[in-house]
């Protein structure tokens, strides 16, 4: 009886495989002076001889958003649904997202509250110039290149639009933390509203029942990028029965739904 519970047991075991849902990428990044480390999803039946547009996920750790906007994206692949090409995901791994996804304040209480925030600027260097091009130069993409973000999260997306907007061709943008520094952002002249920016780009907002001060930044955001219609394709959605910690899920299925990148 042992010897046969012993041969089942090791059957058993050698019949166990691990899942696994994509590939972890660690970058050394010389502009952030660390290591920072991308989960990538390739979509079904990817083929590297083709090239696939390339959505990034801002908060992309496995134990934030990656896994669960990984499963929208290969939910909205299904012939039946067919909401969202088939993409490969690039998931950003934190390290700090404070530092990285705010840009500096003057309130004094937020420079004591959350000292190392600030760093936005190399953050983006770090994604203009080392991880959009790594990527680029490790599998084949398109010209379609998405981020998403939320919370402070949709905060740094918005500092990209405005500031450069042709680093992404679609921005899904989901209770963007505009109220960061006294709505400061909204006092700069968004580089998609010069007469020189000419690049066809896709702009999906998303706020819930966020309170007054969130709602209306979102609403702000979409009210000035609604004016470039020539250029921007915008859309705006309240989610009224979605608070800022659940809304994320259904914003990004209502995007890629909307904005079919």
């Amino acid at each position: 009886i042992i010897l046969a519970f012993s041969l089942f047991f090791s059957l058993l075991v050698s019949s166990q495989k691990d899942f696994v849902l994509g590939k972890i990428e660690v970058i050394p990044s010389k502009v952030l002076n660390e290591e920072r480390t991308i989960n990538i999803y390739f979509p079904a039946g990817y083929d590297a001889t083709k090239a696939y547009p390339v959505i990034y996920l801002l908060d992309g750790s496995q134990n934030e958003d990656f896994i669960h906007i990984a499963g929208l994206l290969q939910y909205g692949n299904y012939e039946w649904v067919n909401i969202v090409s088939k993409s490969i995901l690039v998931g950003i791994a934190n390290v700090d997202r404070r530092r990285d996804f705010t840009y500096p304040t003057t309130i004094e209480k937020d420079k004591n509250d959350y000292p190392t925030t600030g760093e936005s600027e190399k953050f983006i260097s770090f994604l203009e110039s080392e991880l959009l091009p790594f990527v680029e130069s490790k599998y084949k993409t398109t010209r379609s290149k998405t981020i998403i973000g939320q919370s402070l999260g949709g905060l740094l997306a918005t500092e990209i639009l405005y500031k450069k907007p042709t680093l992404f061709t679609n921005y899904i943008i989901i209770s963007p933390s505009i109220w960061w520094d006294n709505e400061s952002l909204f006092k700069l002249t968004p580089e998609f509203s010069k007469s020189n920016f000419n690049q066809k780009t896709k702009v999906f907002i998303g706020v819930g029942k966020e309170g007054k001060v969130m709602q209306s930044g979102a609403k702000k955001l979409f009210e000035i990028a609604s004016k470039y219609k020539k250029d921007i394709e915008c859309h705006f959605k309240y989610f009224d029965q979605a608070n800022h910690g659940d809304i994320l899920h259904m914003a990004v299925y209502k995007a890629f739904e909307t904005l079919k990148i």
